[in-house]
């Protein structure tokens, strides 16, 4: 086919491994057979080692192999500390992409995690979808502003998709990933505030322990859309590995009645939520935003997690 060595080997073994997911999904019953040869858009995500990539960090430039000849002095954009990493920490492989007319060169980089101290507490994190996350100290990030995006956003899909134009198609396909785009925004902005917060003081973060939420929780018709939607798994992994990054403990907690419980007095009942905000103790009294009352039990949690794993490990 006029390919080089190097990139015949890349050929090879992508098709090797996609048959080999293709059998493993038989095998799992995850689909019956291979009706017929698997396909390859000329768009997909292609890799290149260095030996047919090489990247020129400080020139922002790399040297890279096409059917065509070696392109070189090819320019690409990042930041300085993007920049600083990729020269310090990349290893592997990159993958050239096309994506919505543009093309991402995306190299994958090993950052050694700084290593974790004893916290001096812990920062509860309550997660929610009228606020996205609420700190134990009292700070919420509100849901509204992505909540009314989504809306907006599925509002538009679904008079496009009604239309089904050429141009409502065209329009759908531009908009396909700005949502996406707009979410992932948003966990960053939250996650890099609760690290920082977590590392000035000295603390751990506690997280709920969600997996199985959407099996667990029972909503209305109107509410399932906005749970489904939800990017609680993003913020979650977005907040562990800047937490990595800084040395922070991160530990998640059972979330079990941690809305219903006091963090004053520790009695439980469900009448201690008259509200979606509200939170008031029937026992002693203590009234509190219910989401901050939330978070704090999560932290309460946070401590005695720790305690519990630090000492079974001092055990063994």
């Amino acid at each position: 086919m006029g390919l080089s060595a190097q990139p015949a080997q890349h050929v090879i073994k992508k098709v090797a491994d996609a048959y080999t997911t293709v059998k493993a999904h038989v095998k799992a019953k995850l689909r019956t057979t291979v009706a017929k040869p698997i396909g390859f858009r000329p768009d997909a995500a292609q890799p290149f080692d260095d030996r047919c990539l090489s990247w020129q960090v400080e020139a922002r430039t790399v040297s890279i192999w096409t059917t065509g000849g070696r392109m070189r002095g090819v320019a690409f954009g990042c930041s300085v500390e993007q920049a600083a990493t990729l020269a310090a920490c990349r290893k592997g492989e990159s993958d050239l992409v096309h994506r919505d007319g543009m093309w991402l060169l995306i190299a994958t980089c090993e950052v050694a995690d700084i290593g974790v101290s004893e916290p001096a507490g812990f920062l509860g994190v309550d997660l929610g979808i009228a606020n996205i996350a609420t700190t134990g100290d009292g700070e919420r990030h509100s849901g509204k502003r992505l909540n009314a995006v989504r809306y907006r956003n599925r509002e538009l899909r679904r008079r496009l998709q009604a239309k089904g134009t050429k141009s409502a198609r065209r329009l759908l396909k531009a908009r396909r990933r700005k949502e996406s785009r707009f979410a992932r925004d948003v966990d960053h902005v939250i996650s890099k505030s609760i690290v920082t917060e977590a590392a000035r003081t000295g603390r751990g973060i506690a997280l709920e322990e969600l997996s199985g939420i959407r099996e667990r929780v029972r909503l209305r018709k109107p509410q399932r859309v906005t749970l489904h939607s939800w990017s609680f798994h993003q913020l979650g992994r977005f907040i562990a590995y800047k937490a990595a990054r800084a040395g922070v403990a991160v530990i998640h907690v059972d979330p079990a009645y941690t809305s219903q419980a006091c963090s004053s007095c520790g009695h439980v009942d469900k009448r201690n939520r008259p509200g979606q905000e509200t939170f008031l103790c029937t026992s002693c009294g203590f009234a509190e935003h219910a989401d901050v009352n939330a978070a704090r039990n999560i932290a309460s949690r946070g401590v005695a997690c720790w305690a519990v794993s630090h000492a079974a490990d001092d055990a063994a």
